[in-house]
């Protein structure tokens, strides 16, 4: 029975890696949104990301699309493209619901609900829980979505 469950595990582990890696070579919604209503910047200046992230709000408050771009390692691309997957269409409420749970999460610095929402593909970002350093590079997204709502105009940085 162990054996099976770390087999699975295994298993798991490398299909997050090849999302990862899929995310970070081939970014969905890289590019600037022409039509965006808001933005922020997000600087992660240890590891040298740098991303401006790109929101397009209805009358409504729901986000109808997202778009991000700039340069980063691997983990910052791919969580940026996995954000703006998860938030268009989302309502503004929802994705800083989103946002205080996946940095919660991420950073183990909060006692979080994760079966308040349905983390999906995101959960490919968990092995980075095991390197702090790597932690800021997979939440930088999250505080630049964070920032833009709030129309911060100051860089939002992970030091």
């Amino acid at each position: 029975m162990i054996a099976v469950d770390i087999q699975a595990n295994d298993e798991l582990r490398d299909l997050y890696r090849e999302l990862i890696l899929d995310h970070s070579r081939s970014p969905r919604h890289f590019g600037k949104l022409a039509d965006a209503t808001h933005s922020a910047e997000g600087i992660n200046p240890l590891c040298g990301d740098k991303l401006r992230l790109y929101l397009q709000l209805d009358g409504n408050e729901r986000i109808v699309d997202a778009a991000f771009e700039g340069s980063g390692c691997a983990i910052s691309v791919a969580s940026a493209s996995l954000l703006t997957d998860v938030i268009i269409g989302m309502q503004v409420s929802d994705s800083l619901h989103y946002f205080r749970v996946v940095t919660g999460h991420l950073t183990q610095t909060r006692d979080i609900d994760t079966e308040s929402i349905d983390l999906g593909k995101i959960r490919a970002l968990d092995g980075v829980r095991e390197f702090p350093s790597r932690v800021k590079c997979a939440t930088l997204a999250w505080h630049a979505l964070n920032s833009a709502i709030h129309n911060q105009a100051t860089p939002v940085s992970t030091e």
